[in-house]
């Protein structure tokens, strides 16, 4: 098994540490560097774990075949130079950093280093993520390999060969999440203005859009199929829909959101 160092142990750090172990990776081979010192107790406490407060605190012998790096983007430049020391001994750099690039990564630690960028969403901490990759030349088949079975851990994977995509990813799924819960917010709200109490909308709003969730996560019917299929000509649902996809005009919502994520994320690319 993979010796494994994870580099922040937020809330994405500690859910993939979370699945890791429930996969069976022995805590042996997981170290975690978190300089908070309450958070340090808690992490060690709950998943068993060495932590170390710095790459600095590592032992020189130590040299991990996986490099997680899962600090929040505005603190990578200053915290990522001193574990280019990995670079040498073949290292696969993990980065779950959002919008910051290969490059950024190749600019501190060096060409030669093999580097996989991964963008997840926030169901990886209920083990439902997903998370589009792509990698640099460095990266081998098996490291492939590798940076998919550690994010299988918290969700599906996918990899794309285009980085620039990724901007198009986070929009898309990494935001994701909080059009659906707009969704639910949206229709417990039209539940009350239609005499519903708010307890009720709610619950009402919260079960439908879970139990549909879960038919697009169990069917292999496309989206539009499953529309359909609760679609009566004339009914109900119809008229619901005849409001909601009059001249394309979710749809086009849709798209405007999705674009203004994506010139957003790569505004925070660089």
């Amino acid at each position: 098994m993979a010796t494994l160092l994870l580099v922040g142990c937020g809330k994405m750090g500690s859910a993939l540490a979370r699945g890791w172990l429930e996969q069976g990776v022995s805590a042996s081979d997981i170290t975690v560097v978190e300089p908070n010192p309450e958070s340090a107790r808690d992490i060690s406490t709950d998943l068993g774990v060495a932590v170390v407060a710095g790459a600095d605190a590592l032992s020189e012998n130590f040299k991990p075949d996986v490099v997680v790096v899962a600090v929040k983007p505005q603190i990578l430049d200053e915290v990522i130079a001193p574990y280019a020391r990995f670079v040498a001994s073949g290292a696969l750099f993990l980065s779950i950093a959002a919008g910051k690039t290969i490059a950024t990564f190749e600019a501190a630690l060096g060409s030669d280093a093999h580097i996989v960028r991964a963008m997840p969403n926030t169901p990886a901490s209920i083990g439902r993520g997903i998370a589009v990759c792509v990698a640099n030349a460095g990266v081998n088949p098996a490291g492939r390999d590798t940076a998919t079975a550690l994010l299988e851990a918290v969700g599906e994977v996918a990899w794309v060969d285009d980085e620039a995509l990724l901007d198009a990813v986070t929009a898309v799924s990494g935001s994701g999440p909080a059009y659906i819960f707009l969704l639910a917010e949206a229709m417990a709200h039209a539940g009350v203005m239609a005499g519903l109490s708010v307890e009720l909308s709610n619950k009402l709003a919260r079960a439908t859009v879970a139990g549909a969730g879960e038919m697009l996560h169990q069917l292999p019917d496309p989206a539009e199929t499953l529309r359909e299929n609760v679609t009566s000509p004339g009914g109900t649902t119809a008229a619901a829909l005849d409001v909601l996809m009059k001249d394309g005009a979710m749809k086009e919502l849709m798209v405007k959101a999705i674009d203004a994520a994506a010139r957003r994320s790569r505004e925070l690319g660089g």
